[in-house]
C-alpha cells in the first residue's frame, strides 16, 4: 500500500482516485468544499482541507489540475511542496510547459519530479487503459510506477524531466493536424457527391485510416467532434504555440493544417 495524496479530483481525477482506492492505495484528496469532501468520500478516499494536509505523509503526490498555471499555482505559489517529505515523488498529470515541471523540481531538490501528461480520457480511465507519457530520473519513474500502473497502461517512459510533456505536445499538435487533415479531405469527399458520415466510416478500414479518424467516424463528423473537444484541443494547442515560440521556433506546415480543422 501506498499513501498518495490527490490534488485535482475532477473530470479526469475521479476516476484515477477511484482505481487507487481500488488498488488498494490510502488516497488522500484536496475537498476545499463540503460538496467536493462528500464526492471525495463517494470514491472511497479521504478528503482534507488544504494542499499541506495533501502532502502530509504521502509517498506520491498527483497533480492532475486542468491549466498549465494552475499547475503553478499549486506547486509554486503554495505550501504543497514545501509539506513533502524528502524523497517522496510528485507526478504532474496536467499538460503544459516542460519547465514547470523543471522549476517545481529545482524549486524543491528534496522531492523528486516525474511529468507524465495523460493520452486518454475517463473511460480510459476507469478501465485502465490510460496512456502515460513520462519523464524523469529512472529511479523516480520506478517508485512512482506502481501507483501509476492503477490506471495508466502503457506507462511510457521517454526521457528525462520534461520529456513527457515534451511528447504529449508534439502528440496534440499532430492529433489537431489530423482533425485539419480530415476536415479538408470530408470536403473533397462532398465534391465527390460522398455523404460525410459514409465516407469517415469507410476510411477506417483503409490506408489513411488513424486513430483520430476512428475519433471523428464514431461521432459522425468533423464538426461535432470538433465541438466536443474544442476547449481540450484548443488549449493544448495554445500551450505548443507558446512552447515552441519560447524556443525560437513554430509549428509549421503543422499549424496550417491545425487552423484548417479546428478554427472553422
Amino acid at each position: 500500500m501506498t499513501r498518495v495524496g490527490f490534488v485535482g479530483a475532477g473530470r479526469m481525477g475521479a476516476p484515477m482516485v477511484s482505481r487507487l482506492v481500488e488498488a488498494g492505495h490510502e488516497v488522500r484528496a484536496l475537498g476545499r468544499t463540503d460538496e467536493k469532501c462528500q464526492a471525495v468520500r463517494d470514491l472511497g478516499a479521504q478528503p482534507v482541507p488544504a494542499l499541506t494536509a495533501v502532502a502530509d505523509g504521502a509517498d506520491v503526490v498527483i497533480v492532475c489540475v486542468f491549466t498549465d498555471e494552475q499547475v503553478q499555482q499549486v506547486c509554486t505559489s503554495s505550501d504543497l511542496i514545501s509539506a513533502m517529505a524528502p524523497g517522496a515523488v510528485l507526478v504532474i498529470h496536467t499538460t503544459g510547459s516542460p519547465r514547470t515541471a523543471q522549476a517545481v523540481a529545482a524549486r524543491c531538490p528534496a522531492i523528486d519530479v516525474v511529468d507524465a501528461p495523460v493520452s486518454g480520457g475517463p473511460h480510459d480511465i476507469a478501465g485502465g487503459t490510460l496512456t502515460l507519457f513520462v519523464g524523469g530520473s529512472g529511479d523516480a519513474v520506478a517508485r512512482a510506477r506502481p501507483v501509476l500502473e492503477a490506471y495508466g497502461d502503457p506507462i511510457l517512459h521517454v526521457g528525462p524531466l520534461g520529456a513527457g510533456q515534451a511528447v504529449k505536445l508534439v502528440n496534440n499538435a499532430l492529433f489537431a493536424a489530423q482533425i485539419g487533415l480530415l476536415r479538408q479531405a470530408v470536403a473533397l469527399g462532398d465534391r465527390f457527391g460522398v455523404d460525410e458520415e459514409n465516407l469517415l466510416s469507410s476510411i477506417t478500414h483503409g490506408s489513411g485510416a488513424s486513430r483520430v479518424g476512428e475519433f471523428i467516424a464514431m461521432r459522425g463528423s468533423v464538426a461535432a467532434f470538433v465541438d466536443d473537444t474544442a476547449e481540450f484541443i484548443g488549449k493544448d494547442v495554445e500551450v505548443v504555440r507558446k512552447i515552441a515560440a519560447e524556443l525560437g521556433s513554430d509549428l509549421g506546415l503543422l499549424d496550417d493544417v491545425i487552423a484548417a480543422g479546428i478554427h472553422q
